[in-house]
């Protein structure tokens, strides 16, 4: 397939040119979405969603139980459907924790140390309890494990990673969009857990129902495992996939009816950092020009840029505060070239972002 066709299929495959009914709708066809910018997770199933869906939508789900944040894969966070959470760290859980192991031995964090940790969190949350991250660092530090430099963030990924805790509902804020979500206890909150028969296979489809056309060494990329692994995966997924390309490497989009496009899909959309059309890939050519990858990144501090899309090509990134008092503000675009976009198509695909943020 040349690059033109691959963006076309992907803007499907990512339910930009077919979105979704809802918010969990889309959440769950994009099974893990990269969200360590809460508000960028949030954007990012917002725009996948049919008509007009706002933040307070989005929390909703949160809300509801829905969906929940943790480190699903590559030691980031992600947003993934709440029922799928457990299978999916099954798969990806223990490779993190042996990647985190030098960092926890620098914090003196050993299995003693988590195994007190997990216990005090399971007595706080217990009973339905919900914590911030705050109030749940000053049970630890009471119980005697203290959470100083780096020791709070590191234990809470292990428990996250364990699948004892996950990041449930909002945190209500008076003025603008809220930061933070309460932490919960991951085995009530969930309430009906997904079990596939397949977990491996299952990841796989998935990977590539929301991604396609991609292949093994793309889905490695994205949940951090071995091509080894990814490979055999692909294999144990073969009977649900086709493949559409298979130079240098089998690519495959998903078997059966592919998402219907809609034809009021905006050709011209704001997506936000770290986001899963361009960076869930090996090759980020294919939505971006080679000269501007080093302008949505990663940078050096790993920062990946909100990027502006115009028909499946990155033509510019934006900016935008979510601070309190600047969050109406008008996004900022910084285009890279604007042969493919109009200067309306590129405000009313900010407008978008703007109405999302402040309703």
């Amino acid at each position: 397939m040349d690059a033109a066709s691959v963006r076309h299929e992907r803007l499907r495959s990512h339910r930009l040119s077919a979105p979704a009914a809802t918010v969990l709708e889309a959440a769950s066809h994009m099974l893990a979405t990269q969200a360590q910018e809460f508000w960028g997770g949030r954007w990012a199933i917002a725009v996948r969603t049919r008509g007009r869906t706002t933040v307070r939508d989005v929390d909703a789900a949160f809300d509801r139980g829905e969906i929940v944040r943790s480190w699903t894969q590559r030691g980031t966070i992600h947003l993934i459907p709440a029922r799928d959470l457990e299978w999916v760290l099954s798969i990806t859980g223990e490779r993190q924790a042996r990647q985190a192991a030098a960092v926890r031995r620098a914090e003196a964090i050993d299995d003693d140390e988590l195994g007190k940790a997990e216990r005090l969190a399971r007595a706080a949350l217990r009973g339905g309890n919900r914590l911030t991250r705050r109030v749940l660092f000053d049970v630890f530090e009471t119980g005697g494990v203290s959470t100083a430099r780096q020791r709070g963030y590191h234990l809470l990924v292990a428990l996250s990673l364990r699948a004892t805790v996950c990041q449930g509902p909002v945190v209500p804020r008076p003025v603008g969009p809220t930061r933070e979500q309460f932490l919960v206890l991951a085995e009530e909150w969930v309430t009906d857990a997904a079990s596939p028969a397949d977990p491996l296979a299952e990841l796989f489809f998935r990977y590539i129902s929301s991604h396609g056309p991609a292949g093994a060494r793309d889905f490695a990329w994205w949940t951090g495992l071995p091509l080894g692994v990814a490979r055999n995966a692909a294999d144990a997924a073969s009977d649900r996939l086709v493949v559409v390309d298979d130079q240098p490497e089998s690519q495959y989009v998903a078997g059966g009816p592919a998402p219907r496009r809609s034809p009021a899909a905006p050709a011209v959309v704001a997506l936000p950092p770290f986001e899963e059309y361009y960076l869930s890939y090996v090759d980020r050519t294919v939505p971006c020009a080679p000269e501007f990858l080093a302008a949505i990144g990663p940078s050096m501090n790993g920062i990946v840029r909100p990027i502006i899309v115009a028909r499946g090509e990155a033509i510019g990134v934006w900016t935008h505060s979510i601070a309190v008092g600047r969050h109406a503000d008008a996004p900022i675009p910084e285009l890279f070239t604007s042969g493919t976009a109009t200067d309306a198509e590129v405000g009313a695909a900010l407008d978008r972002y703007r109405d999302f943020i402040t309703a």
